[in-house]
Order: structure tokens, then C-alpha cells, then sequence
């Protein structure tokens, strides 16, 4: 599993080299057959399994591989080894660099009961200073009260010496919940800039059912108190898979986006798709109909590298998409309005979910791409006592900090209060920004400001229905695009078919702009 060199014990210290391998016999035994059986049978991949499917092969290199509890005879000579139940070490995906932090189940359901907490520290400290990546796979059953007879008594609890939200500052962190992520787990999960959940294997929560039990007198099964059913609402995981290997393939494709530090530059990859290419059908994309609606994502796929799209919230806040990926190979942020899902309004969680899209991208130099569709604030009277418009305000302060360049493709709606937090504005900002024939603004949309505007005359009308069809038809003719375009109020109106050629040379300065600043920031 280690990729440290394996010698023969010999020489004036095969004595104590025969020792550190039988040591390091017993560490790679885990748990033991009976545990690893346990794990296996429930269709489970154990914690060093996991450490292969993630890694390049050979590439994991073990910090602290025996640590635990060591077992003595009389004479004080060693007898056996139990090891801690945290695996840290550094490796590579696809060549790059990572801290790795993985729970081992199979030694006493990975509670903090058989850990040692400067082991797993120890790691998140290296990937600060030493400016990499950080993984975590969790897998924890939380504290246990056995921990008392250990400690002999109680302690504040607290991790003084976890630099947790530093490395938030720093570099990007990883985290997969594999299975019940409870109390520290589930922090371990949640503090971190994109995490995954297996479901129907993992869970993610402040105490398991025993506890509520006891607490409020409430029975609850695991998976509806933490799974990921929980967490499409919650949002506070962001991605699902369907089985271990899709988590960790997801942890693997998000990192490929991601520098090692905030002080790196992302990684470009050779491109292998037409700059100029053009899919003619992106000329009728939007409906001539404005009741009909439109797959986005078929949208994005056609203007984006081919094969480059990685969602990131996909079952969360559905009126707003979220993703990685590339154009002519650079990475990007993308954000997109989704008719299909509440109209693309602007909900409460949309407005979470964008905000925390900015923050990431703004954080480790990604450009933001913004396909805007949208209508305008999520209205009516849940979402008024939900908060929604607060939800909008965060999204302001996070583009009024946000350092990327940016630009705006708006495709469809440009409304009110919601449709001017398409991109920043002030500062340096430019706020680049293109339009599609298709596309409209305003302050509201028309059909509805017409009813507003108009409501005598149009109830007054011998036929009012055809009276407010006649006056939206005017006000639509008002709010041309090119009408704008006119003013200089927008960049300019394109084809559709010019999206990707336009965005890929936008790309190549907007390049230019994250490596000076990458520069000045070293």
C-alpha cells in the first residue's frame, strides 16, 4: 500500500528492523479479518482499498503509519501493535500533489475513541504550510463515552492546534463521506470547498439516532435524519454518487480544475476541441415562445470543451447550475439559470448555492462564465418570511469581492433586482457582457408589469384579454435588445453560434489576468 522502500531486516539492527516490520505487518492489518469481513460484506470498500481507487497507483507515500497502542511484555518488550484508526500521508492524481486524511472503519468504527488527533492534525498542518490539496475520506462514528475511561475524565471540546479554517483559506479541501459522518465527522465533511456522499452508505449529522432518541424522545432512522435525501434540501453536502468509485472519481475531477494553492495557478490542459466550433443548432436554442422552456445544460455542453462539464450541486437549488470546466482547455467557473426548475428564479438556496459558486472561483483564480436566464427574485409570501431577498444581498457582497474576470452570455431574462447580480460591477470590473437575440431586461418582466401598469384599461376593454395581448406585444417591441445595443448599453448582440469562439478568445486574456495576479500574489 506504502510506497516506502521493503528491505530485509539485517545487519547490527535486524532486531529492531525486524520490529518496525512487524509493526508496519500489523498497522496494514487494520482491523483485523473478522472487521474487514464485516466491511467487505456490506459491499464496502476499507480504508486502504480507498487510498488505491483514489490515488496513482504507487503514489501513496504514509506519515505516521505506526502510531497507536502498543502492547508490552513484563520485560518491556514489544508484543503487538493496535493501530490508530486515522491513514495520513501525501500522494498524487494524475501526477499532482495531495494531503491525504482517511478514517478506518474497520478499527472500532473510526471513532475518535481509537484515533490520536495529532496524527490527523499533523497531516492538515503539512497540506497548509507546505501549500497542497487536502482529502478527506470520512468515515467516523463520532465520540463514544469509552473515551472517558481512556482520558480518565472529560475535556473541552475543542482541536486548539487545527488549522481548519486556514486551510479553507489556502487551499482547496476535499471531503467524501463514506459512511456515518457524525458530530467531528460530519464537521470534517462540511469544512471543506466541495464534498461528496455515497448514498443510501453514508450519512451526514450533529448526533445519530440514539442520541435524538434520548434527546427528544424522537425515532428516527439514520438515512432520514442524515442521507443524502436530507441533504438535497439542507444543501450542505453538494454532490451524490452512486457507489464509492463515482465519489471518489468526483473528488478526482474536481481537483483537476483546482491549483494546489491559492498562490498557484490552475491547471490548463492541452485542448482538443475547435475554438471556433460552431453547433448550428444553438441558432433556435432559446424558444421563440416564451411560455416554452429549454435545456440549459445542452447549452453549456455545446459551448464549453466538449466533455468538460462538472456539475457541482446538480440535485440543490435546481433554478441556478453551478460547474466546472474549460474553455480552449483553461479552467472556469460556470453559472447558469434553469427555466425548468422554478422558472430560474432567484430562490433562497439558488442564492446560497451562486454565492458559494463566487466565493470558490473568486478564491483560486477560476474566470466565471454567467449564462444568464433570469426572471428575477423567487416572490410571493414564503419566499418573503424565508429571507430570499437577504439570500440576493449575499450574492452582491460576493461579486462585490470577487476578483475574477467574468463575463456574462445573457440568453433569455434579465430582470429586477435579481437579473442585475448577472456579475460585479464595481471596482475594476468591466462588466463584460454579451446577448443573444433572444434576450430581454428590464426592471420587470412584461407580462406581468403590463397587468400592473395597465389593470383599468385592460378590464375596461370590450375583449381584455386580447387588449393585453396588444399591449405586451408594444412593450416587447420596447425592449429589443437592439435597442439597447443602440446606447452602448450592451457589449454587443451576437449569433449564438458565435458563443464559443467569442468565449475562447475572451479565455485567452482573461488568462493573462489570473497568472499576473497569481504573480503578484507570490
Amino acid at each position: 500500500m506504502s510506497n516506502w522502500p521493503q528491505f530485509e531486516p539485517a545487519g547490527e539492527w535486524r532486531v529492531e528492523l525486524s520490529e518496525l516490520q512487524s509493526r508496519r505487518s500489523q498497522v496494514r492489518a487494520m482491523g483485523g479479518p473478522a472487521a474487514l469481513a464485516k466491511v467487505q460484506a456490506a459491499g464496502r470498500m476499507n480504508a486502504r482499498e480507498r487510498i488505491e481507487k483514489l490515488l496513482d497507483v504507487g503514489s501513496f507515500r504514509e506519515y505516521g503509519q505506526i502510531a497507536g497502542k502498543g502492547h508490552y511484555s513484563q520485560e518491556g518488550l514489544f508484543e503487538s501493535l493496535d493501530p490508530t484508526n486515522a491513514i495520513t500521508g501525501t500522494g498524487r492524481i494524475d501526477g499532482r500533489k495531495l494531503a491525504l486524511h482517511v478514517d478506518d472503519y474497520s478499527i472500532r468504527a473510526g471513532s475518535s475513541e481509537a484515533t490520536i488527533a495529532d496524527k490527523w492534525i499533523y497531516i492538515e498542518r503539512l497540506a497548509h504550510q507546505l501549500r497542497m490539496p487536502l482529502v478527506r475520506l470520512v468515515d467516523s462514528a463520532g465520540g463514544s463515552v469509552k473515551l472517558l475511561m481512556q482520558l480518565g475524565g472529560t475535556k473541552i471540546p475543542e482541536y486548539p492546534s487545527w488549522p481548519a479554517n486556514s486551510l479553507l483559506d489556502t487551499v482547496p479541501v476535499v471531503a467524501v463521506a463514506l459512511g456515518a459522518c457524525v458530530g467531528q465527522g460530519a464537521i470534517k465533511v462540511l469544512s471543506s470547498h466541495f464534498s461528496v456522499m455515497v448514498r443510501d452508505q453514508a450519512q451526514v449529522m450533529a448526533a445519530g439516532p440514539y442520541v435524538v432518541q434520548q434527546a427528544y424522545g424522537q425515532s428516527i432512522d439514520k438515512n432520514d435524519l442524515g442521507g443524502y435525501r436530507v441533504h438535497r434540501k439542507s444543501a450542505l453536502v453538494q454532490n451524490e454518487a452512486v457507489d464509492e468509485a463515482d465519489a471518489l472519481l468526483q473528488v478526482r475531477r474536481f481537483l483537476d480544475y483546482l491549483p494546489r494553492s491559492v498562490f498557484h495557478l490552475p491547471p490548463r490542459k492541452q485542448p482538443h476541441d475547435d475554438p471556433k466550433r460552431a453547433d448550428d443548432w444553438l441558432k433556435d436554442a432559446i424558444p421563440r415562445d416564451r411560455r416554452k422552456i429549454y435545456d440549459p445544460r445542452r447549452i453549456l455542453e455545446a459551448v464549453l470543451d466538449q466533455d468538460s462539464l462538472f456539475e457541482i450541486g446538480r440535485w440543490q437549488a435546481g433554478a441556478v447550475i453551478t460547474a466546472l470546466a474549460r474553455l480552449d482547455g483553461i479552467p472556469v467557473g460556470v453559472i447558469a439559470n434553469d427555466p425548468k426548475v422554478q422558472g430560474g428564479a432567484m430562490t433562497l438556496q439558488a442564492a446560497y448555492k451562486m454565492e458559494r459558486h463566487i466565493k470558490l472561483c473568486s478564491q483560486f483564480g477560476l474566470p466565471i462564465v454567467n449564462f444568464v436566464d433570469q426572471p428575477g427574485n423567487q416572490t410571493g409570501l414564503e419566499a418573503e418570511v424565508g429571507g430570499t431577498l437577504l439570500g440576493a444581498i449575499r450574492v452582491s457582497e460576493a461579486l462585490h469581492r470577487c476578483v475574477s474576470p467574468w463575463v456574462s452570455i445573457i440568453t433569455r431574462r434579465c430582470f429586477g433586482m435579481a437579473g442585475a447580480l448577472h456579475a460585479p460591477k464595481y471596482g475594476e470590473a468591466l462588466n463584460l457582457r454579451f446577448a443573444w437575440p433572444s434576450a430581454r431586461w428590464g426592471s420587470i418582466p412584461i407580462e406581468g408589469g403590463v397587468m400592473a401598469a395597465h389593470k383599468t384599461e385592460i378590464e375596461a376593454a370590450d375583449d381584455p384579454a386580447a387588449k393585453r395581448s396588444e399591449l405586451e406585444a408594444f412593450y416587447l417591441n420596447m425592449t429589443s435588445p437592439f435597442r439597447t445595443a443602440e446606447k452602448f448599453g450592451i457589449l454587443d448582440i451576437i449569433d449564438p453560434r458565435e458563443t464559443r469562439a467569442i468565449l475562447c478568445d475572451w479565455i485567452e486574456d482573461a488568462w493573462e489576468r489570473v497568472k499576473s495576479d497569481r504573480v503578484a500574489a507570490g
